[in-house]
């Protein structure tokens, strides 16, 4: 089940911050910190910063369960996962066998189930809403993702130095920024300070 995406607001330890939107929950999940290098970009430090963060639309999903500290665990391994993937597809390279077994072993569990209001007009997730629940849908979305029609848009900011990713969604397929506000106004910006110094 495919959730339309709007992105978060990512931190930068240094300072500073910015809108990024990946184009998918599941990708925007894959932001929320990482491994080795990327360690300093952690969000997901306690069971209850996973709750928080599903619990922001999308997904919008209000744990009535606690979560585990097992769960942040499995939610940081299919994390690792989901980058590891989108990276690969966006440098068009095979997906890594651990990152699709994890993916697909994710994907297993029972995922959130949509309920209609009693106004008829607006929906939430049926309860018990649990964290496993929540990974299990954004693995299928994910799944869903790499199989489907906007798998060739998976892009890599185009920076040197940026690694986000991001499925380019624009209707011709030009987005080549993280965001124009980042990396596209530091081009802009480079590229014109080259141009001056080119000029007699």
């Amino acid at each position: 089940m495919r959730v339309n995406a709007t992105g978060r607001v990512l931190h930068d330890p240094k300072g500073g911050s910015f809108r990024f939107d990946a184009g998918a929950v599941c990708l925007d999940f894959a932001h929320t910190g990482g491994e080795g290098q990327y360690a300093i970009f952690e969000t997901l430090h306690e069971p209850a910063d996973l709750a928080e963060w599903l619990a922001q639309p999308p997904p919008a999903a209000v744990m009535t369960a606690t979560v585990t500290a097992r769960e942040l665990t499995t939610a940081k391994v299919l994390r690792q996962a989901i980058w590891d993937a989108a990276h690969a597809r966006a440098a068009r390279r095979p997906l890594p066998a651990e990152a699709v077994a994890t993916i697909n072993r994710a994907a297993t569990a029972a995922p959130l189930i949509p309920e209609l209001a009693a106004d008829g007009t607006t929906a939430g997730w049926a309860p018990p809403v649990r964290a496993t629940q929540a990974l299990s849908t954004l693995a299928r979305e994910m799944i869903e993702l790499l199989s489907g029609p906007l798998s060739e848009r998976i892009r890599e900011c185009a920076s040197d130095n940026c690694p986000l990713v991001f499925v380019d969604t624009s209707r011709p397929g030009a987005r080549r920024w993280c965001a124009m506000e980042r990396c596209g106004n530091r081009h802009k910006l480079r590229a014109l300070r080259a141009r001056q110094a080119m000029e007699p």
